[in-house]
């Protein structure tokens, strides 16, 4: 059974979902295909030419294919109408995806790292690389920043953190492939230790960048609210509603890329109940079409003229 408790504003919203779900899966799916291409170059020049950091960037490249597919898999579940579970919809599954490509960063770190330190151990039988290693480096260097400028662009059209953290997710790559570049030079002018330092570092770029967005996201999934710039605009929006005298207590917590708000709007109290909610839903009118909030729900308080209580009062006295 779908569940729409405000039919007055979902068509809105639902552009909004569907325009952003179809730029990450253009986006998502052009990086699918460059990943494929890049891991399969990355991990068999790496093998062949026995360097140990282009194999690792080969692996991060195909450990891209998973964040991929489950950012394609969020997509499609985070654009799901609400129902009698999901009375807000299920745009939270976009948080759970940034999370998820949190984990499966710091999980490649972790076996980047182990093999790195396994290789340090023992500087002895480091092997010399091949220069067609650094041609690859080069290539993949070029081909991941290409796709974080693309990927980010798109991102930011449609305002997705998701795709934010998959855009820098091809970032840290460009990052990595830079740093295997540099390693690789070194082994060829004949310090064959630089190649698994590079594999090293790049593990402690992954790790952080995968840190970064499962902190981000789990705080999301506890209801972080949003930013203060964001509640004070919203808080202006709904002084500005004609009839609403003042405003207190209100309270975000994040849904995806939307808001969820709470607030108290105080109203004449001379007022009748009618003419009080109709107040009510215009305020949240103009929230709802002047920020990115997914639903505000409002309570409203009476409110009497500061001239109006001292004459009952006078008049109380006489």
């Amino acid at each position: 059974m779908q569940y729409d408790p405000f039919p007055e504003d979902s068509e809105d919203n639902q552009q909004i979902q569907n325009e952003r779900a179809r730029a990450a899966s253009r986006s998502t799916w052009v990086s699918v295909a460059v990943n494929v291409l890049l891991s399969a170059l990355q991990i068999v020049i790496g093998t062949l030419s026995r360097s140990q950091a282009l194999i690792a960037d080969g692996v991060h490249s195909l450990s891209d294919l998973v964040s991929d597919f489950i950012v394609l898999f969020a997509n499609h579940h985070s654009r799901k109408e609400a129902d009698d579970d999901h009375p807000y919809g299920h745009q939270r599954f976009e948080t759970a995806a940034s999370m998820g490509l949190g984990m499966i960063l710091l999980a490649v770190a972790i076996g980047m790292l182990w093999s790195a330190l396994g290789k340090l151990k023992a500087p002895e039988n480091i092997p010399q690389v091949q220069a067609s290693a650094l041609w690859v480096a080069c290539v993949a260097l070029v081909a991941k920043e290409c796709l974080f400028r693309y990927m980010l662009a798109a991102a930011k059209r449609v305002k997705s953190s998701m795709l934010v953290a998959n855009a820098w997710h091809a970032r840290s790559d460009a990052a990595s492939s830079l740093v295997v570049a540099l390693g690789i030079v070194g082994n060829l002018f004949g310090y064959p230790v630089l190649d698994p330092i590079a594999a090293l570092i790049v593990a402690l770029l992954i790790g952080k960048m995968g840190w970064e967005f499962g902190w981000e996201a789990l705080h999301d999934l506890m209801d972080r609210s949003a930013d203060e710039a964001e509640v004070q605009a919203i808080r202006r929006t709904l002084m500005e509603t004609p009839g609403v005298s003042g405003v207190h207590d209100v309270r975000t917590r994040k849904m995806g890329d939307l808001i969820v708000v709470d607030a108290h709007i105080e109203v004449d109290g001379t007022l009748s109940v009618e003419a009080g909610h109709d107040i009510a839903v215009a305020a949240r009118q103009r929230v709802l079409q002047r920020h990115r909030v997914l639903d505000l729900m409002t309570h409203v308080d009476p409110w009497r003229r500061p001239d109006l209580d001292h004459a009952m009062a006078g008049t109380s006295q006489s």
